[in-house]
């Protein structure tokens, strides 16, 4: 008799990095650099009808980040993003809908822009933000059915659709049950490290600290970035948002 398959994994009770966000122009060209700059092909992702937006998904958990993965998200041809509250459409998450990022995106191709972090309480994280004066935006919910079942979250977005801190400062999200990095194969990419330089660094450690988030390397430096350094097939990789 063959064992009972194992439960799906679930983010624990400490505030993580959950996954960085590549932005690209189209999923295609995301999908191409993808494996042109790391050595592997993406994995599927799916939709997000708020937002418009769609994406493809690779795992990069290891020791050091369990559970965390790369996001590679664009625009979907076609879809516009749902209605707010007021009635008009919201503005893409993640800055999406900035013309000078989206030019940039369609000069120089696909970059790291932003991450995500998972917090166990996405409501008391979001207000230990708000009393250090930072909107880190709405508490939104959304859901998706994947193969695996359906993924449910809870994340902040501003009616603006801005990045914080030129994209260091994370969004924050609470999963429910199952967390997607549960369904994803090995990728052969494990995130080693992650650096934030900013010129506001001091600002960023409160900022972070407040939302939980302790231990984070934060680097002063005149010209903000987020880097990541990733193992991957084809030695070791460092991915900068720095210029978007």
């Amino acid at each position: 008799m063959s064992a009972p398959p194992l439960p799906p994994a679930q983010p624990d009770a400490t505030p993580r990095l959950d996954h960085l966000v590549v932005l690209a122009d189209t999923l295609e060209a995301g999908a191409a650099w993808c494996e042109a700059t790391l050595g592997v092909v993406p994995g599927p992702g799916g939709e997000h009808p708020l937002f418009g937006t769609h994406n493809r998904l690779l795992a990069l958990g290891g020791e050091a980040f369990p559970l965390a993965y790369l996001e590679i998200i664009a625009p979907k041809p076609g879809a516009e993003p749902a209605a707010g509250a007021d009635g008009k459409p919201r503005r893409r998450w993640f800055d999406m809908d900035d013309e000078a990022l989206r030019a940039t995106l369609r000069t120089h191709g696909p970059r790291l822009a932003h991450w995500v972090a998972r917090v166990p309480d996405v409501e008391l994280a979001t207000t230990r933000l708000a009393a250090q004066g930072i909107d880190r935006g709405d508490v939104l919910r959304a859901s998706r059915m994947t193969p695996a079942g359906l993924l449910e979250w809870q994340i902040t977005v501003r009616p603006d659709g801005r990045r914080l801190m030129d994209g260091c400062l994370p969004t924050l999200i609470e999963w429910g049950a199952v967390h997607p990095a549960a369904g994803m194969p090995g990728s052969g990419l494990a995130l080693q490290a992650l650096t934030l330089r900013h010129p506001r660094a001091e600002t960023l450690r409160a900022a972070l600290a407040a939302a939980g988030l302790e231990g984070v390397h934060v680097v002063p430096a005149p010209e903000p970035a987020i880097e990541a350094r990733l193992a991957t097939p084809r030695g070791s990789v460092t991915l900068s948002s720095a210029g978007v």
